[in-house]
């Protein structure tokens, strides 16, 4: 028999997967230029190249809006007394929205801005450790994306150091790994380049 429960956990999952397609970036750009960020600079639709093809402005407003998104779907099933369980499943379908928004005919942005909100939101120790993580690596290779990517691998082991929770922690795990694997052409690029 399905609870009414699990009915609203399953709803609350469907909404997060939606709001995860909501891209700022596309958004933005058409607001602000009229242009789809899509065919403009390198293509994608995150922050990065919305700074580059629109100014700070659509950095700036980018940014929040994907950190804003990822940060709401947590913060949404916090206040509605979901177990963490539910609340990270929440955060894996706002990254998948992001990745593979229905809107845009599945193609994406790559999840960083959205993943920082939502850590920052589920766990934000994780996300502190995670940010001294990203400092330390940046440092040694100059490079934001490898800095920022690496990072991102060790949060589930800063979540498990922070709170002993297996099973959260390996829902943590795909989360974390799935942000990296959508960048792993660029991760490539920057270490063959020596950044």
């Amino acid at each position: 028999m399905i609870h009414m429960e699990e009915v609203q956990w399953g709803l609350y999952l469907v909404l997060s997967y939606l709001v995860g397609g909501v891209m700022t970036g596309y958004l933005v750009a058409k607001v602000l230029k009229g242009v789809d960020l899509r065919t403009e600079g390198s293509r994608n639709i995150g922050a990065r190249n919305a700074g580059r093809v629109l100014g700070p402005a659509g950095f700036v407003l980018t940014l929040v809006g994907d950190l804003v998104k990822g940060g709401a779907v947590v913060w949404a099933a916090v206040e509605l007394g979901y177990p963490p369980v539910i609340q990270l499943l929440g955060f894996l379908a706002v990254i998948i929205g992001h990745l593979y928004p229905v809107f845009l005919k599945f193609h994406g942005g790559k999840g960083v801005a959205s993943f920082i909100g939502a850590l920052l939101v589920f766990n934000w120790l994780s996300a502190v450790l995670v940010g001294a993580a990203f400092l330390l690596f940046y440092s040694i290779r100059r490079s934001l994306t490898v800095a920022g990517l690496f990072s991102f691998v060790l949060a589930p082991f800063f979540y498990w150091l922070t709170e002993k929770q297996w099973l959260e922690t390996l829902l943590l795990i795909p989360i974390s790994l799935i942000v990296v694997y959508v960048q792993k052409e660029d991760i490539k690029e920057r270490i063959m380049l020596r950044e």
